[in-house]
């Protein structure tokens, strides 16, 4: 299967779902690849239809994961697929990425010059390696991502738009797995297709209203590799690197990732 088609299988076709995708079929350092129906990525689940319930139901997902914090659930609580357990873990105290506030209105009233949406993005993600809040948030994603050992049982993990706390859940899961770098990243930028219809959308209404700040609500509605970069300048800043921030500040140890490589690698 080429790239391109792989890329097109991992993003899920809901009726109301904004960038949803499978995580399986990654491959290892070691060869091994990701089990697909294990788990998933996504945006916000407040919109879903009665269809795209029952699609996650059947699909496997048994854990909703929640990583927005609680401004956000209020404003739009999850729908969550019956028999599942929610899981509330907010990364921040408030939406720092601003995403929640784009998707009430337009021009968003937001804490920061409006025209700065990249600078800002860039504290975002320095911020995400460094608060104590998202420390914590992710050392207990990884404790749900240990329970989640049943066969065909799904994790879901997500926050507004599924692209920053998510994407960063996204790298710390794949990369305790043996999943390469550059692999990852490619996982990451996938959101920019995945939401290319949304964002075309509100970047319209945007440029209708101020066009001045098309290119600063676009840096808060998409994914750049530099966002990336800057995480993991301040990983190596706090840890040397990836690996000893999940073992030091995340609190992951070697026998939990054996177990996570047992639960969601192929044999």
């Amino acid at each position: 299967m080429d790239r391109a088609t792989e890329s097109a299988r991992r993003i899920l076709d809901l009726e109301a779902g904004i960038n949803f995708r499978e995580l399986g079929g990654y491959q290892t350092v070691n060869g091994q690849s990701v089990k697909y129906h294990k788990i998933l990525r996504s945006a916000g689940l407040g919109d879903l239809t009665n269809n795209d319930i029952k699609y996650l139901k059947d699909y496997g997902v048994k854990i909703d994961v929640d990583f927005r914090s609680k401004d956000e659930i209020d404003k739009k609580p999850d729908r969550v697929p019956g028999g599942a357990k929610y899981v509330s873990l907010p990364v921040f105290v408030e939406d720092q990425t601003e995403a929640s506030k784009i998707e009430d209105r337009v021009i968003p009233e937001i804490d920061f010059d409006p025209h700065d949406g990249y600078n800002h993005m860039l504290d975002v993600y320095r911020n995400m390696i460094t608060e104590d809040q998202a420390r914590n948030a992710y050392r207990k994603f990884f404790d749900e991502l240990l329970g989640n050992s049943n066969d065909n049982e799904v994790v879901l993990f997500h926050c507004t738009a599924g692209k920053d706390r998510t994407g960063m859940g996204a790298v710390f899961f794949l990369y305790s797995l043996g999943v390469p770098l550059p692999t990852i990243k490619e996982d990451y930028l996938l959101t920019n297709q995945a939401s290319k219809i949304y964002v075309a959308n509100v970047l319209k209404q945007v440029q209708a209203k101020d066009p001045s700040l098309v290119e600063s609500i676009k840096a808060l509605l998409t994914v750049n590799e530099n966002y990336l970069n800057v995480a993991q300048k301040a990983i190596e800043e706090t840890s040397g690197s990836l690996d000893n921030y999940i073992r030091s500040e995340l609190k992951v140890s070697d026998n939990e990732i054996n177990d996570l490589k047992k639960i969601y690698l192929l044999k």
